[in-house]
């Protein structure tokens, strides 16, 4: 037994000395989740605590779930569920599918110059930070003094409140989302459509099928795999909306719709120094996503799918 031991531990070493190249691009990222992931979930112990910053972790009272008992009984509890909720949902049903769409149009772009220049332009608005898209997003929906007001005023129309109108609020979180980032997702679609083998085209050519039939019985399929994997991750991140997005993009008017859970830690936890029930608030997101992750990978692998683990 312990020279089966030590005969997998050569075997471990030698090929980590072999591969040690590999192993070396490889450390950036393990330190980045180890000091960035890992090491602050030492942190969540503060969450069962009436923690204070001068009596530390290890001497602040402990308090069990009281702070859970009280977020849960909360009346905001239910508005912050709402409005996160729905903005994931709708970012997941509208947003999701687009770069999907738009890589399968890209793969049958032949002109690579032109390509190029599409996926150029495309990618460009995620380099952009959340400040430049919402004051971006002032300039053009602003009542008084945007672009589109002034366009539908100019044709005789009346002006449009988008910024502060509590129905609008969602889908301009949406768009903006979509705007920002559908380029920037088609990258890995298109590494998978690049993968896919020609002859499979060539054969359904032969066989009489056009681009569409192409498209749905060899290009879907073969991407199946990577759309399962990536809607899985999705659904874990259905609790984070992203704070500094809506934390732009809120004012008075809207606040009953934008509260979200991000926004809400933010004043109970940085503003109102409430540590210790703000950690809670953020546990209990993180709990929820990875439930859902977990479901998700499940029901994935009853379809038949290879899921994530």
């Amino acid at each position: 037994m312990n020279e089966m031991k030590k005969k997998k531990s050569t075997l471990i070493w030698q090929g980590i000395k072999r591969d040690k190249i590999l192993y070396l691009l490889m450390l950036p990222g393990l330190l980045f989740f180890l000091i960035f992931k890992y090491i602050p979930m030492w942190g969540i112990i503060i969450s069962f605590q009436d923690y204070s910053p001068y009596m530390g972790i290890m001497a602040s009272h402990w308090v069990g779930f009281e702070h859970f008992t009280r977020f849960f009984a909360n009346p905001d509890f239910l508005i912050l569920f709402r409005n996160t909720m729905m903005i994931s949902l709708l970012s997941l049903v509208f947003f999701f599918p687009i770069p999907i769409f738009l890589a399968l149009l890209l793969s049958e772009v032949n002109n690579k110059v032109f390509k190029r220049i599409v996926q150029s332009i495309v990618y460009l608005p995620h380099f952009l930070s959340w400040v430049v898209v919402v004051g971006i997003t002032f300039l053009l929906f602003s009542q008084s003094s945007g672009m589109i007001n002034l366009a539908l005023e100019y044709f005789g129309f009346a002006k449009i409140d988008f910024l502060s109108n509590v129905n609008l609020f969602w889908g301009m979180l949406t768009l903006q989302n979509i705007w920002k980032d559908t380029g920037w997702g088609t990258i890995i679609f298109l590494a998978a459509i690049a993968g896919i083998d020609p002859q499979q085209y060539e054969a359904a050519r032969i066989d009489g099928a056009n681009r569409l039939r192409q498209t749905w019985h060899i290009t879907l399929p073969a991407i199946r795999s990577v759309i399962v994997v990536l809607f899985i991750l999705r659904i874990g991140q259905i609790m984070d909306v992203g704070f500094e997005q809506v934390f732009l993009m809120m004012n008075g008017a809207v606040s009953e719709v934008a509260d979200v859970f991000e926004t809400y830690v933010y004043r109970i936890g940085i503003q109102g120094g409430q540590l210790s029930y703000s950690t809670a608030v953020g546990l209990f997101k993180s709990v929820v996503g990875l439930i859902l992750v977990i479901a998700a990978n499940r029901i994935a692998k009853r379809f038949g799918e290879e899921g994530i683990y």
